[in-house]
This record gives C-alpha cells, structure tokens and sequence, in this order.
C-alpha cells in the first residue's frame, strides 16, 4: 500500500504500483466473474475486466434493452451471457450490479446459488448496510466485497479506455476464505480503477447516499435554479441567467477546478471575482450546513433507503420518474440550457 497525505491526514490507498493488473490476473485466474445486471455500471465494469484478461459472464433478464445492449457488446448467448440465475450458478465470483430494487427483489432466487467459498461483490453498500429493510443477508460461508468507483458506469469505461481511470473505494464485510481483501482490490484493479481507498459498507452508502442528494446532484441542481430564478426575476434574459448560472461553470470552471483545485482557481480570477467569492463562500457553507445534517441523518437511520424501495416498487414508478424529469427538461432553464448548448462552437457547423 502506500500512504498519501492529504491535508496532514494520512491514508493507506492501493496504487496499480502496488498492485497492477498482472497480479489482479493472477489473483483471479480461476475465477469465473459473473456480472449480474447489465445497465448503469454493469457494462463498463464487465468491459474493463474482459479487456484486462478475466474470465468474466453477463448475467441479465433476457429480451430487454440491457440484454440487447449486451449482445451490441459482444458478449454470446450461451457462451457469455445467460440469465440471471444460471449466470449466478456457474459464477464463483457473483458481482451484483443490478439497481438496488432489484437487488432486494432478485436476492432469494440468487442466494442458493452462493455456495460456499464463492465471493459475492458489491459496487454499493446499500443492500448489506440496510439489510434489515432489503433481506440481502449472505450465506456465512462466502467472502463479501466491495469496490465502489466514485463516478458513473460510462465514466467507468470511458476513463479506462483513455489511460486515467475512475478511484475507487473497497471494503470487506465479510472474509470466509481468507482471501477476500485480495479478492477485492483484484476486482478493483481489473475494473480499470485509478487508485483503491479503504471503506466499510456503511461508510460507502453514507456517503454515496449523502453525495448524490448533496452537492453532486440534488444540491447542485437546486443552487442553479435557485440562482437562474432570481436573476430572471430581475430581468435578466434566460440567456444571460444560464450562462452566469451554469454554462460558465461547466465549460470552464469547473475543468479548472477539476485539474487545480479550488485554490488555484480562485488565485487565477479576478480580484472581483475573488473577493467576492471569498466573502459568500461561507455564508452559503453555513446556510446549507443544516440541511446537510439533517440529510447524513435520514440516510444513516434508513429513511433514505425505506423512500427509495418504497418509490421504485411501485408498478407507474417509471411512469412519474419520466414526468418528473420531463418536468425539469420542459423548464425555461434547461430549455434554454438546451439553445445556449446548441451555439457552442462544435455544434456550429450541424446547425448551419
């Protein structure tokens, strides 16, 4: 392992140094890796893997978009690709990668087929940390891992085919054979991750959880609109609104902040700009600082997750989740989000 330092905290992480992809071959050799769902970080992970030399099958509902996609894929009907439970049956190492619905819903017709000495694998701590509400509970004679990128299927696959990678966290929850940890940081390796950091389960979810309502996606969304709407209000034009509002962030500030840090950005702006943002920064911090509380709080006690299972097992769930999204593309910020992109200079010449 080696030990980085991280504003004077140190932290163990694994490296492709410490442990390349030579070794994550070595370790799974004689492993069939059984990836069962084929959607959000499915394809990207089984790609990874399959370009790094493991032997791995797709597990997925025959007949649907995934199932077809994993075809366009190349991956063989009756070579590569089964249904999900012959998939789970001929695996030694199940990785569960279907949404965390279907975990709940699938797992007792996938559970028999964890026998012992088998490692199930995880990209979510969610099914394990909230077992009580899922019924995910593991047969004691098996390994339990984890390796979570922190970022999106296509990311997965996207970052691995241009050399750089997406970081990953792992986690053992449960070590029956004695080598669950190389188990997980092989798996983590051979996914195309660019560094491994140590986790539990819980802390995953917490933090995935916490992430995604947070400043990853909910947060985000809502300071935007927040902002689009007040300054519309004024009277500024909806071109105007999303260019101060997203267009600046995403095409430029953010890759500086992404390759810099936030520090350098601010040092290379200007000094209004600068100053500004240095006197805001902390009323906004302390402004959300409550609801962030109250959020860590609702995931760690369940509430969270009893809303996600509660919402997406019901029959119209897709349904609303349309209307919902549609509701957001229909309005007058991300139609105009959709204009301002459609003027960016590499769309120029499909639109003349």
């Amino acid at each position: 392992m080696a030990k980085l330092n991280f504003g004077g905290t140190e932290e163990d992480v694994v490296t492709r140094d410490e442990f390349p992809v030579s070794k994550a071959q070595e370790v799974l050799k004689d492993e069939t890796v059984a990836v069962l769902g084929y959607g959000v970080q499915g394809p990207g992970q089984a790609l990874n893997m399959r370009d790094n030399g493991i032997n791995v099958i797709i597990g997925q509902r025959k007949g649907g978009k995934s199932w077809d996609k994993a075809v366009k894929d190349g991956w063989v009907e009756g070579e590569t690709l089964f249904e999900l439970e012959e998939a789970a049956e001929k695996g030694t190492i199940i990785m569960y990668l279907l949404s965390d619905a279907a975990q709940k819903e699938l797992w007792p017709k996938i559970k028999p087929h964890l026998t012992a000495g088998k490692a199930l694998y995880f990209s979510h701590g969610f099914s394990i940390t909230y077992k009580d509400i899922t019924g995910v509970v593991p047969p004691t004679d098996i390994d339990v891992v984890l390796a979570a990128p922190k970022g999106p299927g296509r990311a997965v696959r996207e970052n691995y085919l241009n050399g750089s990678g997406v970081n990953s966290s792992y986690a053992v929850f449960q070590d029956a054979t004695g080598n669950a940890k190389d188990r997980a940081l092989a798996l983590g390796i051979a996914i195309g991750s660019g560094y491994l950091f140590p986790t539990t389960f819980e802390k995953e979810v917490y933090s995935d959880l916490t992430g995604e309502r947070g400043v990853l996606m909910g947060a985000l969304a809502g300071i935007m609109e927040a902002q689009y709407n007040e300054l519309r209000k004024r009277g500024h034009s909806p071109s105007e609104a999303f260019n101060e509002t997203v267009e600046e962030l995403t095409q430029g500030l953010i890759g500086l902040v992404a390759k810099n840090g936030m520090d350098w950005m601010y040092a290379n702006c200007s000094t209004t700009a600068q100053r500004g943002a240095l006197d805001w920064k902390g009323r906004f911090r302390d402004a959300v600082a409550p609801v962030f509380t109250e959020l860590y709080d609702k995931v760690a006690d369940g509430t969270e997750t009893k809303i996600v299972l509660e919402r997406n097992s019901q029959p119209d769930y897709r349904e609303q989740l349309q209307k919902e999204l549609d509701e957001m593309a229909d309005s007058e910020m991300w139609q105009a989000g959709k204009t301002v992109r459609s003027l960016r200079p590499e769309n120029w010449e499909s639109n003349s």
